[in-house]
């Protein structure tokens, strides 16, 4: 009995990969046997993390994404199919977030929110859900996981960050509307939430005063570190969440048992 990690002969498209959580997972699904390709904008960044992957054993790709420009989501996923094989595995992770007070949000604050958090989350899903669909009419015994990256903001309101917390609410919607639409397809879709983690991108921002005292209020005034989330990555995306489908799932150290 427990946890099946062996993903060897699985192919992960993980889109935000350059930095972050996104490089997290591909590390710790090729960590675990299976090829990963490496999706964002930043190349140069994700040629660096496969030279990583590489060093350490494992096997992984490299694809230039840009989730807010649909043509581009057609064709790196076409890519990625055609230099790794057919896709078992997304993790949909790319994310922005601004800063402001909702009466000071722009048009454009706006956009980039949503144009990457949602519609650019759901295209990326969209596309690699109907190849998935496609060889599991030609072969029912096929399994493929969706992995939504939402976040407690989704959950509840977290201060100046109205729009970003709309946007997250919105892909726990969609991840349950899939996993109801897709089920039937072998494709289980389920999303993390995570709570407040540290990374390059805040470190700075928890180690400044604000940072503190964001710190100070949480229920256990810490802030979670990328490798926390590793084991619910392991189970969402192995054979064991079999009866896993349109699960919305915390990671927060109990933030939203507040």
């Amino acid at each position: 009995m427990g946890i099946e990690v062996n993903f060897e002969g699985k192919i992960a498209l993980i889109t935000g990969a350059s930095s972050g959580l996104g490089a997290r997972f591909a590390k710790v699904l090729a960590q675990a046997g299976a090829q990963v390709v490496l999706a964002s904008r930043r190349t140069e960044r994700l040629k660096e993390l496969r030279a990583e992957i590489e060093a350490d054993g494992g096997a992984a790709h490299v694809v230039s994404l840009d989730v807010t420009d649909y043509a581009s989501i057609k064709s790196a996923i076409a890519h990625a199919e055609t230099e790794a094989g057919p896709i078992d595995i997304l993790v949909n992770n790319s994310g922005v977030s601004t800063t402001q007070r909702l009466a000071d949000v722009t048009p454009e604050d706006y956009a980039f929110v949503m144009d990457t958090n949602l519609r650019g989350a759901f295209f990326v899903a969209q596309q690699t859900a109907k190849r998935m669909i496609a060889r599991a009419k030609g072969d029912p015994s096929k399994k493929h996981r969706i992995i939504n990256i939402a976040s407690v903001a989704g959950l509840r309101v977290l201060p100046q960050i109205g729009v970003y917390c709309m946007s997250k609410a919105g892909v726990v919607q969609m991840t349950k509307a899939m996993a109801v639409e897709w089920g039937k397809y072998g494709i289980n879709t389920n999303a993390i939430c995570p709570g407040y983690i540290s990374t390059e991108i805040n470190e700075d921002y928890f180690a400044s005063e604000q940072g503190q005292r964001l710190i100070e209020m949480l229920p256990r005034k810490r802030p979670g570190k990328p490798e926390d989330l590793d084991g619910l990555l392991l189970l969402l995306a192995g054979e064991d969440s079999n009866f896993i489908n349109g699960a919305i799932i915390s990671a927060d150290d109990g933030m939203t048992a507040m």
